[in-house]
């Protein structure tokens, strides 16, 4: 379910990123053949789209708008079905798998059209567009990854703040001393 949500969100960032560059005016500027793209302000310039390429790419996302419109609405539908059987008295574990069953078929469908339109897009780029998209997506990943780390490094820290010096965190009830599970050390 994770990798689902990160390849959507990796799909989503791409086509995201590709349609406001496609929307931008083209002042762009050439990178030297033998330099990668970096960290900028407006990294979709790296791709050095032609007009005709934008273009291209704001059709194949006007053909699909419809199609990914009724794949979204399907994912919601099922989504609050599923929450309204797990909030009847008595959901049955049939229904509950049934109403998984038809979440992943629509999550399915929602990362297949995701998936389609990306390849469509990706027969309009040139090999050094798909080469700089690569980095791109690359360089996304590493920053998405380093937030993880930091955030997960705010969250350790701020648990050791919040720990009381002294407190049996497992049997609150007892000091460590008098704590009959804490094994004493040689």
């Amino acid at each position: 379910m994770k990798t689902i949500s990160r390849l959507t969100f990796t799909f989503l960032l791409a086509a995201c990123a590709l349609l406001a560059f496609a929307t931008k005016t083209p002042a762009q500027q050439q990178l030297p053949e033998n330099q990668q793209p970096g960290p900028s302000a407006d990294p979709i310039r790296d791709l050095n789209l032609s007009p005709e390429q934008r273009e291209r790419i704001r059709a194949i996302r006007e053909e699909q708008r419809d199609e990914r419109g009724a794949v979204n609405q399907r994912l919601r539908e099922t989504n609050r079905a599923l929450e309204e059987v797990l909030d009847s008295e008595n959901p049955s574990d049939a229904e509950i798998e049934r109403h998984l069953r038809d979440i992943a078929a629509a999550q399915a469908a929602s990362l297949r059209m995701r998936v389609a339109t990306e390849m469509k897009v990706r027969k309009v780029l040139t090999p050094d567009q798909l080469a700089t998209l690569r980095v791109l997506r690359q360089n996304a990943r590493d920053t998405r990854r380093e937030r993880q780390i930091e955030n997960n490094q705010r969250r350790r820290e701020g648990m050791e703040r919040r720990r009381v010096p002294g407190r049996n965190t497992i049997a609150p009830g007892f000091p460590q001393s008098l704590d009959p599970n804490r094994r004493r050390q040689p």
